[in-house]
């Protein structure tokens, strides 16, 4: 009987096949570790593009909540679920857009992938912009704005809406304003229940309780009881405002207010016709903390038809109306 002859690989071609495939894995390894290497930095920076997207939403959503722009990420609340992003620059720009550099993602390196534009100065903040005669709230009490601001202005000029009342500057002026209601000197009451007092201080004044000491009295805002008022008013109602006192006259004539005819027997000048309604009002009128051309007698003030006037100082019903200066992180809308 014939027997079959076996098949076998003989030492020498089993070496050959191991070489063979030694060659073929030292070929395709490398190519198959740099598609899995760019397939990683694929997805990382598609990492890094989310994040970079989830940072401008947030902006977005910041700026609809508060109304001012955000100066650093930390203000932000980020909705993103992969939290193995790390960027050593994260720069706000101005048109709500970020510019992402030098991250990583799970350690590791991005290979200098950036998101957005930037890398240059660093960006300045926007705010909210007011237009004058906006009506703004501040610790429950209404202002008018009466400086347009910018985007590019983080505190606004405002106009306490209405005077303060005879018990608020009994309250505030406690000390310094003499509370005498003749028509020469003290607090002045009148029918509305604002109150206001005479643009003097009773120190420079000589003022006691029978006469007047010395002669005249001063128009120098940092010396007048009015401020006294003020001051005492803005620490317990405006603690935020950078700066209380009483309107200018520059202030007030960029409002809109224009030189009218002269009246003759009021010896004033009539509103111009482009004097915002709100500025003045018929029920009182009110300082402003500009003397007339240096007087040590006369300051102007805003009359009850909307003109400038030169008034005494010693004249009775003038009321305070404060001007402040505030953040507008700080404005209810």
């Amino acid at each position: 009987m014939k027997q079959s002859k076996k098949n076998a690989f003989t030492l020498i071609e089993l070496v050959a096949v191991l070489v063979i495939m030694a060659i073929i894995a030292l070929i395709v390894t490398p190519l198959v570790m740099s598609i899995i290497r760019k397939a990683r930095i694929s997805a990382d920076k598609r990492s890094v593009d989310a994040y970079g997207r989830s940072i401008e939403l947030a902006i977005a959503s910041y700026l609809l909540d508060t109304g001012a722009f955000p100066t650093s990420v930390e203000q932000l609340t980020i909705e993103y679920s992969d939290n193995e992003v790390v960027c050593s620059t994260t720069q706000i720009n101005t048109d709500s857009s970020v510019y992402l550099a030098g991250c990583t993602v799970a350690g590791r390196s991005v290979e200098g992938y950036t998101y957005g534009k930037g890398g240059g100065e660093e960006p300045t903040p926007t705010y909210t912009a007011y237009s004058v005669g906006d009506q703004v709230t501040y610790n429950n009490i209404n202002y008018y704005v009466i400086k347009d601001s910018s985007a590019s202005e983080e505190s606004v000029t405002l106009l306490k809406a209405e005077p303060l009342t005879v018990a608020e500057v009994n309250e505030y002026g406690a000390g310094h304003v003499n509370r005498y209601t003749s028509s020469s000197v003290g607090t002045a009451y009148d029918s509305n229940g604002y109150g206001g007092m005479q643009y003097y201080s009773s120190s420079t004044c000589g003022y006691n309780e029978s006469e007047w000491v010395g002669s005249g009295c001063i128009t120098d805002y940092a010396q007048s009881e009015v401020k006294y008022v003020v001051d005492a008013w803005k620490n317990a109602n405006a603690s935020a405002a950078s700066e209380a006192r009483l309107i200018q006259y520059d202030e007030f004539a960029n409002l809109g207010y224009e030189w009218g005819v002269y009246n003759v027997s009021n010896e004033g000048y009539i509103k111009g016709e482009n004097t915002p309604s709100w500025v003045y009002n018929s029920n009182y009128y009110y300082w402003t903390m500009t003397p007339k051309d240096d007087s040590v007698s006369y300051v102007w003030f805003v009359h009850q038809d909307g003109s400038l006037y030169d008034g005494n100082v010693y004249s009775d019903h003038y009321v305070v109306r404060p001007v402040i200066v505030l953040p507008k992180s700080s404005i209810s809308s």
